[in-house]
């Protein structure tokens, strides 16, 4: 579409992890937009950092692809409780669990959430991410480093690890990388080094999964107006997010939701240890 906001946008920052209703403009989920098809019919899914942004768009297209979910995202209440809405109004079941994915043992409760509330896993979509910007290495305190690679790396394999054993052949895993992966942002050090080992995890989990009839697959977005941005990036940045990429302008979170609609459809059976760009034009390597 050629009538999605650009920059510059109004100048804004907000405490981290962000609030959608704060953002100026309000990002587009796909709420008035996706049109679904059963392709993900009474399957079940579970979405990290479902509440908002990227997560939220995939949850809206789930749900009105025929998927039921559980909703995993760390403290923001009023999010998740309107995504639970746009899913619910779609006819789906929706599960919202609150909690920090630092933790192992929140993984492992998520997973076991969504096999007793949903009565099995079908699709693990890991997206939830935590970024922090820094112009020197410096400044990078060593705790800061260990909280990007729990909640970006740590945190998707004891996810991964906790679902597996309950998922059937034709189940998909899909991790969001970044083309951060490829392109790294040096004043985001810590979460584009994470996001290069997304990719790198996902490569050698879809050969590990393959006899399993598992896909795994990674999608890596460009820069994507979600509350990430507002609360994480100065204020110049901000209002000029989406000028680096030839497109001109940031994706709004529903051009990324039909990219994780096919990695979770059954029909995608031949596509896995791929990683699919949604970049606005950038390539990547």
């Amino acid at each position: 579409m050629s009538d999605y906001p650009t920059p510059p946008f109004p100048s804004q920052e907000q405490p981290i992890p962000g609030h959608t209703g704060s953002m100026r403009p309000i990002p587009d989920h796909g709420e008035l937009s996706y049109k679904g098809s059963n392709r993900l019919k009474d399957m079940r899914a579970v979405i990290t950092g479902g509440d908002s942004g990227i997560g939220r768009a995939v949850a809206i297209a789930y749900a009105r692809e025929g998927a039921d979910i559980l909703i995993a995202y760390l403290n923001e209440d009023e999010d998740a409780r309107e995504t639970k809405r746009l899913v619910e109004e779609a006819g789906r079941k929706a599960v919202l669990l609150a909690g920090d994915i630092q933790s192992p043992e929140q993984c492992r409760l998520i997973i076991d959430r969504a096999i007793s509330e949903l009565g099995g896993i079908d699709i693990l979509v890991n997206n939830a991410a935590h970024q922090k910007t820094f112009e020197k290495i410096e400044d990078i305190s060593d705790e800061e480093w260990e909280l990007t690679f729990k909640v970006n790396i740590h945190a998707m394999f004891y996810l991964t690890k906790a679902a597996v054993p309950h998922m059937r052949p034709g189940s998909a895993i899909i991790n969001t990388t970044s083309i951060n992966a490829d392109t790294p942002n040096p004043s985001l050090l810590a979460y584009a080094t994470t996001k290069g080992a997304i990719q790198n995890f996902t490569a050698g989990l879809a050969q590990l999964l393959a006899e399993k009839g598992i896909r795994a697959n990674s999608v890596a977005p460009g820069p994507i107006w979600t509350p990430l941005i507002p609360s994480t990036m100065p204020k110049d940045a901000v209002e000029s997010f989406g000028n680096q990429v030839p497109m001109k302008r940031p994706g709004q979170p529903a051009e990324l939701a039909t990219a994780y609609v096919m990695l979770a459809d059954p029909l995608s059976s031949y596509v896995s240890g791929a990683t699919i760009a949604v970049t606005g034009g950038k390539p990547i390597l």
